[in-house]
C-alpha cells in the first residue's frame, strides 16, 4: 500500500544493481535495471556507454516510479502484492505483471489495471491470504520465465530472484498487518 515504493525500489535495485551488456540479453546495455533504450526515451536524447555507467539510484528512481510503480498502481495494491507486481513489471513489463495478477485473482487477463482488477486482487488477498496470493503470483511468474527463449542463459538467476522477491513480499505483507 502507500509508502512501500521506497522499500520496493531498494529491493529491486539489489537485483538490478550494476552495469551489464550481456550479448544474449535482448535489453542490451543496462544499468540499475534500466536499458539504454528506456533511459534514452526517458531523458529524450541518445546516451552513450559512459552516461549509462554513470547512472545512480537517484537518477532512475523517478523513472521506476512513473513507468513501473505507477503503471501497476502500486499505491493502490495490498502490501506484498505491490512488490511482487512491481518487481515483475521491472523485469517483464507492467502489462505482463498485471496479467499475472489478473490470472491469480481470476480476473479478465487484459493487462490493464483499473478498479475491477484492483478489487479482484484485494478480494483474492482477502480470500486466500497475502502469502498465498504472493506464492501463487510467484509460481505463475516463474512459469512465464521458464518459457522465455533466454531461460537457459538467465533462468537460474531469474528463479532465485523470484524466490527472493516472494520472501520479501511476504515480509512486507506481514508488516502491513502488524
Amino acid at each position: 500500500m502507500r509508502g512501500n515504493f521506497d522499500k520496493a525500489l531498494a529491493a529491486v535495485l539489489k537485483h538490478e544493481a550494476g552495469f551489464v551488456n550481456h550479448p544474449r540479453d535482448p535489453g542490451g546495455m543496462t544499468n540499475l535495471g534500466v536499458t539504454k533504450k528506456t533511459w534514452e526515451a526517458w531523458v529524450g536524447h541518445e546516451v552513450d556507454e559512459l552516461a549509462m555507467r554513470a547512472l545512480a539510484p537517484a537518477d532512475v528512481a523517478p523513472l521506476y516510479k512513473a513507468r513501473y510503480w505507477d503503471a501497476i498502481r502500486g499505491d493502490d495494491l495490498p502490501a506484498g502484492a505491490d512488490y511482487v507486481m512491481f518487481d515483475c513489471a521491472v523485469n517483464s513489463g507492467p502489462k505482463r505483471a498485471v496479467m499475472i495478477a489478473q490470472k491469480v485473482a481470476s480476473a479478465t487477463q487484459d493487462g490493464a489495471i483499473g478498479p475491477k482488477t484492483i478489487a479482484a486482487i484485494e478480494a483474492a488477498v482477502d480470500a486466500q491470504g497475502a502469502d498465498t496470493f504472493i506464492s501463487n503470483y510467484s509460481e505463475e511468474r516463474e512459469l512465464f520465465l521458464r518459457n522465455l527463449p533466454t531461460f537457459d542463459t538467465f533462468g537460474r538467476g531469474w528463479v532465485r530472484r523470484v524466490d527472493e522477491v516472494e520472501a520479501y513480499a511476504s515480509i512486507l505483507a506481514m508488516q502491513e498487518v502488524a
